[in-house]
């Protein structure tokens, strides 16, 4: 028999990458990502260790929370955890949402991943919520981050300038966004399709 370990849930699965829930026996995983500093420039948080209880307090803000709906991204072959994914600040009366993203493990960067992850998520954020509108921040030097942004429909919409320090240095704030008129749902459309009569 397989144990749900090794054969967890999926509610939006890609070519590469699939989507499921949040689950509380990756959390060694999730804390780890959480504490690598490469991870978390990309997240533009201060460089911090992050313990287990903070850990489980994240994992419960993105569970209990309406404004906030959050995946686990694994890998499409072996169902390996590589990364998380979230919808955040959900606006229910403009319809929009901050998208957010980690490809945790520096050796999942690179293969797209996190490209098809990014078109997942704006695919459930259109076609399954009904948002009009899906926004992100990504730092100027997070130049692998923008590219993947991008190839997933994302533009850049506005900049904050040297509002990020990282490096000894000041950054631009780039805010980027995508709007439903936008994007063509290439997997969730067919989910969503009505039924053919019979």
């Amino acid at each position: 028999m397989t144990s749900d370990v090794d054969d967890p849930i999926i509610n939006i699965a890609g070519e590469r990458v699939a989507l499921g829930p949040l689950r509380p026996d990756h959390l060694p995983h999730y804390q780890r990502w959480l504490n690598d500093f490469g991870v978390i420039r990309t997240l533009m948080r201060p460089p911090a260790p992050m313990t287990t209880e903070q850990t489980q307090s994240w994992v419960a803000r993105h569970t209990g929370d309406e404004h906030s709906t959050a995946f686990t991204i694994y890998e499409a072959s072996g169902r390996r955890p590589i990364g998380n994914t979230a919808l955040i600040n959900v606006d229910s009366r403009n319809r929009s949402a901050m998208f957010a993203i980690l490809i945790g493990d520096a050796d999942n960067r690179g293969h797209g991943y996190g490209t098809e992850a990014t078109r997942l998520m704006l695919d459930y954020a259109f076609t399954a919520r009904g948002f009009h509108s899906v926004w992100l921040v990504v730092a100027e030097y997070n130049h692998a981050g923008r590219r993947a942004y991008e190839k997933a429909g994302f533009q850049e919409v506005g900049r904050r300038r040297e509002a990020c320090w990282m490096g000894g240095r000041y950054w631009d704030e780039i805010t980027m966004d995508c709007l439903a008129t936008e994007f063509t749902s290439s997997l969730l459309a067919r989910t969503s399709a009505r039924d053919e009569p019979r």
